[in-house]
């Protein structure tokens, strides 16, 4: 949480010394872009196959990673409004550990990098602005759905020649929270610090030449960090 809490309390400290502008009121449109950073928290269920049944000590593992970012907010009063977050696709290396120790050399090393996969998280927030429509700065927070499309599912060569194919995973739709903040610069521009906590589940399948099928259940539940710069309309 260091690096959003981070970015809100630089903009909070350099609120005062903005000029004045007239921030959002009912009928606004707000554009906002900048460097976003999905990071995942995940856990997972233990690896399983059809030869083995589900293996002890086996995890899938997921890394972080950054893109570009776009809000667009509908403000319907001058404190509602309704955000939908888009973003250029995510791309996440997949690792897994355990698989190793469980089968030996018999089938093939394993553990480590695994394969690679991107994904689009559209997040359809309602947002709540607590402040006075006049406020230069607007703190936020938000809730709603989010629906995570995972596609360019890739093995990696290695995990190919170990007799793996087929790499599939399952699409996601769950809750999403967010908090954010916006800083007037002018009556039009402003800078915004925001944070994600989205509910994103996927079980990832695999063929193997020896093993058969092979499934894994991983929660993401990944932190998004976005800070950029906004045009209100």
């Amino acid at each position: 949480m260091r690096k959003p809490l981070l970015a809100l309390l630089t903009l909070a400290l350099a609120a005062p010394f903005a000029p004045l502008a007239q921030a959002h009121t009912a009928g606004d449109i707000i554009i906002r872009g900048g460097a976003a950073t999905v990071d995942p928290h995940e856990d997972s269920s233990r690896i399983s196959t059809t030869a083995t049944g589900a293996i002890g000590d086996t995890s899938a593992g997921v890394d972080s990673s950054t893109q570009l970012g776009l809000t667009g907010t509908y403000m319907f009063t001058d404190h509602l409004g309704i955000e939908l977050l888009a973003a250029t696709p995510f791309s996440h290396d997949i690792s897994v550990s355990g698989l190793d120790a469980a089968l030996g050399a018999a089938n093939g090393t394993f553990d480590g990098s695994f394969a690679d996969a991107k994904q689009l998280p559209p997040t359809l927030s309602l947002q709540y602005y607590p402040l006075d429509s006049q406020s230069k700065v607007q703190p936020y927070v938000g809730a709603g759905l989010n629906y995570t499309l995972f596609f360019d599912e890739g093995l990696t060569s290695r995990q190919k020649t170990n007799g793996f194919s087929n790499l599939e995973l399952d699409d996601s739709f769950g809750l999403a929270l967010q908090a954010g903040m916006d800083v007037m610069l002018t009556d039009n521009i402003l800078v915004n610090a925001a944070v994600w906590y989205i509910d994103i589940d996927t079980q990832a399948t695999a063929e193997h030449s020896a093993l058969g099928k092979v499934k894994v259940d991983v929660d993401i539940d990944p932190w998004v960090y976005m800070v950029g710069l906004g045009y209100k309309f």
